[in-house]
């Protein structure tokens, strides 16, 4: 009895993965979560209870961990995070004073988040070329001026982004766009984790993780490449202090030595709020851009070593022995001189994965995107499978998602390149789903994000459509991409507030249509999390918006004035006809039409895809590919430049200093060997230029634990040095890294 009273109080403490023993973190650096909460709760002033309901009643519109309320089906405790707090001022705020957008010369001045701090979107907006502002129109009006300019789909261009749209959006909106006779629509999937989808789909069989958020607890290791879910996926640090009691280990990575990864101190755990918990047991720090040479050397490692689980491999794979004569062949000096590691970290991470029974590797968009990012992923999948991690409890290959939308958006088909379920834009499969819908669907891939830009810009678009998102933000070369906006005959901006992208002059007219926000949407709706659960998200009571209509409604009813004798094809009665559209049009979806209430869920595929290794792909087999080492482009002198995330939810920033770092938004990250052997202290004023380019970015120097050779900058604010050319193959993610040199400036 009292061994196990003894054995339940190491489980209840255990001060061996304490972060620091003043009570909480007392004049550590980190988020004061607590504040987060009175923020909070100062923001929603006037519609606190509304506010309430929807943190116990909504599913949470933040990063793709999928909570239902302040739950989940990973444990049974409460959990809620930063960035769902942050969200709340937006979910509940009133209506912005319409007159105010009269004439917006004032308003291109403000900041993204101060055009949002005006208010939600009210009514139909529209701006005519050469008028200094906006003027309300009516519903009819709106959609019958945009309607006639959809009818060419060669001059068309819909983009969604993730913002909180549930499946239903995205699925009634890319069959509209099909109906008018166009692919062209695209979502941010496309710049989050499209390579990630291309080489799964490629390699497994299957676009999304092979794992379940249970998995990482218990497992003997997890391993976080380019990843960094402090910042991204808050609600992912409970899961894992519980994986570190467990006694799962955790490696990293990556670039930098992220403080949120080393340490964090979970706000709803006493013992984690109290001393904090020890993340990252081991951590191996490559250059910007050196995965694959990283990578490869840890295969290689596990190759030369005997530690590749070889019967496994024999029997549930193919490609292996070509996949293990390149590794063979590329030397350990070029692996050394890319990845700005060396052979004997390789090794170290070569011998934790060989001595794991089980491990789940975890990656993001440090991996995606790079114009090498699909040989990124393909990297992580070889490793994965040369162990056999893949197919059982505690393991898996995860692409976490950073958006509550990511997931289901492209499996709904609001893709460019991809039809509902994920099929590729063929004939046969173009062919099914006219048949499905009673419409012909084109057979032909249409324009994606970054095309659709370039189109614009050529002046080969005449009308895009942008549900969310903007532009200015989320691409490389913001200049690049006003130019583009202003060259379009039409914009419609549907959104529930106001953003900067909007406000660029345009040489044919500009409407903004308001949209609800998930919790207003009649009959509820779902989300997709990463974990490839469907959930269902009710209708919330509260406060409503002017005249906001649900995005599936504006897409939809612009599809039928646009080509009325389709109407009756591609209209809806509601949220629970899109549910049973959709089961019908993506078989693996099955169960979604039947989600009614709160709570409601379907974990498609179960807890794990490809079970006992038997991969969905046309033999059964998963497939090793080889990777061949980039070339190292950067010359002497110069820096490869990462842009990163601080306070912020994708380009919405909260706050202008990270807590974990204490970085500005001007934050130039640097090691301080660079730091040292250029003599730059810290607040030294800097510019980067890009190599080879014009591209310029002014910031001041944070010494922070870098790789030497590699900068960090942040985004949005760092795109400005980007080269929006730089796209990889088959995804065609943008590059979202840059060369530049450095000069100091005088202060």
């Amino acid at each position: 009895m009292e061994r196990m009273r003894n054995v339940r109080r190491r489980r209840l403490l255990d001060p061996r993965n304490w972060a620091s023993w003043k009570p909480f973190g007392i004049g550590e650096r980190k988020p004061n979560n607590y504040m987060e909460l009175v923020e909070a709760f100062r923001s929603v002033k006037g519609n606190r209870r509304y506010a309430w309901r929807l943190l116990n009643q909504g599913t949470c519109d933040g990063c793709a961990l999928g909570t239902k309320g302040m739950r989940d089906w990973t444990m049974d405790e409460i959990h809620l995070c930063n960035i769902r707090l942050r969200l709340l001022k937006l979910n509940t705020m009133p209506a912005l004073d319409v007159p105010v957008l009269a004439d917006v010369s004032a308003l291109e001045r403000r900041s993204s988040a101060e055009l949002r701090d005006l208010g939600r979107l009210p009514y139909p907006m529209l701006r005519r070329a050469g008028e200094p502002g906006f003027r309300r129109i009516g519903w009819d009006e709106a959609l019958e001026l945009a309607a006639p300019r959809l009818r060419d789909p060669s001059r068309l261009g819909v983009f969604l982004t993730s913002r909180g749209i549930p499946n239903e959006n995205y699925f009634a909106a890319q069959k509209a766009v099909r109906a008018l006779g166009s692919n062209s629509v695209d979502n941010a999937a496309r710049i989050c984790h499209s390579p990630s989808t291309v080489t799964l789909k490629r390699a497994i069989g299957a676009a999304a993780t092979t794992c379940s958020y249970t998995d990482w607890i218990g497992s003997d290791l997890i391993v976080f490449i380019g990843s960094n879910p402090s910042n991204n996926q808050p609600v992912a640090m409970k899961y894992l202090y519980h994986a570190k009691k467990a006694g799962t280990k955790v490696a990293m990575v990556n670039a930098y030595r992220e403080p949120g990864m080393e340490k964090y101190w979970v706000p709803s755990n006493a013992e984690s709020a109290v001393f904090g918990t020890k993340i990252t047991d081991h951590f191996f720090g490559v250059s910007v851009g050196g995965d694959i040479g990283f990578l490869n050397g840890v295969l290689k490692h596990l190759v030369e070593s005997g530690r590749v689980d070889t019967a496994w491999v024999e029997a549930h794979t193919t490609g292996f022995e070509d996949t293990a004569r390149a590794v063979r062949e590329q030397s350990w000096e070029e692996l050394e001189a890319l990845s700005g590691s060396t052979r004997e970290r390789m090794r170290e991470l070569a011998e934790l994965l060989g001595e794991a029974r089980s491990a789940v590797l975890v990656w993001s968009m440090g991996i995606t995107q790079h114009t090498h990012g699909e040989d990124n992923v393909q990297a992580i999948v070889n490793l994965a499978l040369a162990r056999g991690f893949v197919g059982r409890d505690h393991c898996g290959l995860m692409p976490i998602r950073g958006h509550s939308g990511v997931q289901g958006g492209a499996e709904m088909g609001a893709y460019a390149t991809g039809l509902p379920g994920g099929l590729p834009v063929t004939e046969e499969n173009a062919r099914r789903f006219g048949e499905l819908w009673g419409f012909a669907v084109p057979a032909a891939p249409g324009l994606t994000t970054t095309e659709m830009i370039d189109a614009a810009h050529a002046g080969e678009l005449d009308v895009l459509v942008s549900s969310g998102g903007n532009f200015l933000e989320v691409l490389p070369d913001p200049a690049y991409c006003r130019e583009a906006l202003s060259r379009l005959k039409l914009r419609v901006h549907i959104d529930i507030v106001l953003s900067s992208q909007m406000l660029v002059p345009c040489e044919g007219d500009v409407l903004l249509l308001p949209a609800q926000t998930r919790y207003e949407m009649a009959g509820g709706v779902t989300e997709t999390s990463t974990e490839r659960r469907i959930i269902f998200s009710p209708e919330v009571p509260g406060p409503r918006i002017g005249e906001a209509r649900p995005e599936w409604q504006i897409f939809t009813e612009l599809a039928a004035r646009a080509r009325p004798e389709l109407a009756d094809r591609v209209r809806y009665s509601g949220t629970a006809e899109i549910r049973a559209d959709i089961e019908r049009a993506v078989p693996f979806y099955a169960g979604i039409a039947g989600l009614s209430k709160f709570g409601d869920n379907v974990q498609y595929g179960g807890r794990h895809l490809c079970p006992g290794g038997r991969f969905p792909t046309p033999d059964g087999r998963g497939r090793f590919a080889p990777v061949p080492l980039p070339a190292l482009e950067r010359p002497d002198g110069a820096f490869t430049v990462a842009t990163r995330r601080g306070k912020q939810f994708n380009s919405m920033v909260h706050e202008r200093r990270d807590g974990f770092n204490g970085a500005t938004r001007e934050a130039v990250l640097m090691s301080p060997y660079d730091a040292d052997r250029l003599g730059l202290a810290d607040g030294a004023p800097v510019e980067l230029r890009s190599v080879g380019g014009d591209r310029t970015y002014r910031g001041r120097v944070l010494r922070a634990p870098l790789t030497p050779g590699s900068l960090q900058i942040h985004w949005p604010e760092g795109n400005v040095l980007l080269d929006a050319g730089r796209r990889s193959p088959d995804a065609r993610i943008p590059d979202y890294n840059a060369l530049a040199t450095i000069t100091k400036l005088d202060p």
